[in-house]
């Protein structure tokens, strides 16, 4: 039990040391105010003064933006003559039927979006379709996109627009569209 007992004295001793450093020297700063003389004292500054003065007299100058220049047209894509209709042939897969239908969609104008070919611009976009059981598309969402939002919209449109796929097709494929100038 003596051990036990020293070691509760020497703890206390410990806190009472403690406890007397930090009265020490949070007292310290107080007692520096008492030692240090009237003449050391920094004198007290003048308080402070704020006063609102009137604007300066405003010019009669009338605000305005300068005119934006006009915008530039676009230059217009160079349209070719369209090849002459042949009899297309029965399409036997529905990968042959999906080229037919995006091929229709150039030829018509409806597939590269004249903002793309304008801007100079190509990419791949991959976009996964799903089909009912009668070969319609129900869903399109794209799976990686050009780069370009303009294109993934494009691809997403003529991929929607496939009425009926042949029985050979699955029903869900990641169909690559691509976008290329010549």
């Amino acid at each position: 039990m003596s051990s036990a007992h020293s070691l509760t004295t020497s703890g206390r001793r410990r806190l009472l040391a403690a406890f007397a450093a930090s009265l020490a020297l949070h007292g310290l700063p107080a007692l520096s105010g008492l030692l240090v003389s009237p003449a050391e004292q920094p004198s007290t500054a003048a308080p402070l003064r704020a006063e609102l003065r009137p604007p300066p007299p405003a010019e009669d100058v009338p605000l305005s933006l300068p005119e934006p220049p006009p915008p530039k047209p676009a230059p217009a894509p160079a349209k070719k003559p369209p090849p002459p209709k042949q009899p297309e042939p029965r399409s036997t897969t529905w990968t042959q039927t999906v080229r037919d239908h995006l091929q229709r969609q150039q030829e018509r104008g409806e597939f590269y979006p004249p903002e793309a070919i304008a801007r100079g611009l190509q990419g791949e976009v991959l976009v996964l379709i799903v089909l009912d059981e009668s070969g319609k598309v129900v869903g399109a969402r794209v799976e990686q996109g050009s780069g370009h939002a303009i294109l993934d919209t494009a691809a997403l449109q003529a991929v929607r627009s496939l009425k009926s796929l042949p029985a050979d097709a699955p029903r869900q494929v990641v169909l690559p569209v691509v976008f290329r100038l010549r």
